[in-house]
């Protein structure tokens, strides 16, 4: 095993143990308010499945290629390597869902109390389990067909797909298909990209204008940020890091796909970012849980 690969392979491992310890910390904070009988917040559905869909990103793709980088002894069959990447899928899918519906529920419910937002404020939170519902939903229907295309790395001569999941390859009989295939994904995925960053941008102008209206006042906490400001740098954190690693991914994902041969060093690239924001999510979350606790009496 040359040294490079070591150091990736460990790279990618800590990356995977730690977001896993993060993310189970913070699902285990969840439990335990449920057994002490603490209030649910209609937000905690949206952090919840944020958590268990990065945890199934973390586990499906970091372990995966940390076992490839390695050369670990584990035998892909076909069945797996449909199962390991049609659910890094919908998780990899729930996760970019579950960030876009936080952004969006955070800017209305620090919208300003006007007529046209006041309704929608108190009525918001009755959506938040529907719309989780339909995300899950389609992320499992739309990616549904992918699985029959792949089969493991060993069942083929062809490894035109191995740059896309470890020990997996693809049966598309051409690369430009392929290609395409990565284009139209990766298109959808910019839907939703859309309104998490015009919400993000919403939550931007809310806060400068919230700055400058309490600018004049001059006390001791003056200095200290409010819930509803840290819970606002939160989501921002959370969808900048997103949008800044998704987007390096993407990029890398479909210029693999079209490459004529493999390439392991874009590979690991593009599993470590993947791996990216799955780790840093949970500490962003638990560093400002307490204002997303006591952000409003709807939360």
């Amino acid at each position: 095993m040359a040294s490079t690969d070591l150091a990736i392979g460990i790279i990618i491992l800590s990356l995977t143990g730690i977001g896993l310890l993060g993310n189970s910390a913070f699902l285990c904070h969840y439990i335990l308010s449920d057994i002490t009988g603490s209030r649910v917040r209609p937000i905690d559905p949206i952090l919840q499945n944020l958590t268990l869909a990065n945890s199934m990103v973390l586990l499906l793709r970091g372990v995966t290629h940390t076992v490839k980088t390695l050369r670990l002894p584990f035998f892909f069959h076909d069945v797996i390597c449909k199962l390991f990447f049609y659910l890094h899928r919908v998780g990899r899918g729930v996760s970019l869902g579950s960030t876009c519906l936080l952004s969006i529920f955070q800017a209305i419910i620090i919208s300003p109390s006007n007529s046209r937002w006041l309704e929608l404020k108190f009525r918001a939170p009755k959506f938040i389990g529907p719309c989780i519902c339909l995300c899950w939903v389609l992320h499992m229907l739309g990616n549904a067909p992918i699985p029959m295309h792949m089969i493991a790395k060993h069942s083929r001569e062809n490894l035109t797909g191995e740059q896309i999941f470890p020990h997996c390859t693809s049966t598309y009989p051409e690369r430009v298909i392929l290609t395409l295939n990565a284009i139209v994904f990766t298109s959808i995925d910019v839907m939703c990209l859309g309104p998490m960053i015009g919400a993000s941008g919403s939550m931007v102008l809310i806060l400068f204008r919230h700055k400058q209206r309490v600018q004049h006042i001059h006390s001791p906490l003056s200095s200290r940020s409010s819930p509803e400001t840290r819970a606002i740098q939160s989501v921002l954190t959370l969808v900048s890091i997103f949008v800044f690693f998704y987007a390096i991914s993407a990029y890398l994902t479909i210029y693999v796909t079209a490459l004529d041969r493999t390439d392991a060093r874009l590979a690991n690239a593009i599993a470590g970012m993947d791996a990216c924001f799955p780790t840093l999510c949970p500490f962003v979350l638990i560093s400002h849980y307490t204002a997303f606790s006591r952000l409003c009496p709807v939360c």
